[in-house]
């Protein structure tokens, strides 16, 4: 077995994550200069501007966002204080909340898309050529769906071990 330190893996995972969070710190950081807004909060206005009836249950806007359900409670109190969101009770159940996205949210996230989407094209996009995007869409897909399942069964289904040798690092 070759060792982790000089395998093909490890030469994609470490520039991938050194990557990864420099462009979600720009990302954040132009967003909150050129539209007064943090990328979680950009997420979230994305997110629920592409809900049905611009909706979503807290509890499914928190896995989406991958925060806790206190996380994403205090980040839509931020939110609410901004006219971005709402926190309504669902009719059907009491104990069920849902984020709703305002008119004033979605002019928000219309108003952050153009200077955004420049910048996501300037730092990420404009480098790739075609079948780049479509590997990186079909990966990141694949992944997405991976870590989306059940606990423990995207590692069992890869046939992943579930306590790698950790030895050769």
């Amino acid at each position: 077995m070759m060792a982790w330190r000089d395998s093909l893996q490890r030469r994609a995972w470490r520039p991938y994550i050194e990557a990864s969070l420099l462009l979600e710190t720009r990302l954040d950081e132009d967003l909150r200069a050129s539209a007064g807004m943090s990328l979680m909060d950009y997420n979230v206005l994305l997110i629920l501007s592409e809900s049905p009836a611009h909706r979503l249950r807290m509890g499914e806007l928190a896995t989406r966002m991958v925060f806790s359900p206190s996380r994403l409670t205090y980040q839509i109190k931020v939110m609410e204080r901004r006219g971005w969101v709402l926190r309504q009770v669902s009719p059907e159940d009491r104990r069920v909340h849902h984020a709703v996205l305002t008119a004033t949210g979605l002019e928000a996230l219309r108003a952050a898309d153009p200077p955004h989407i420049d910048t996501v094209q300037r730092l990420f996009t404009d480098d790739l050529d075609e079948e780049e995007l479509h590997v990186l869409a079909r990966v990141f897909t694949r992944l997405q769906d991976r870590l989306h399942a059940a606990p423990g069964q995207a590692d069992a289904e890869s046939g992943a071990a579930v306590e790698p040798d950790r030895s050769d690092r």
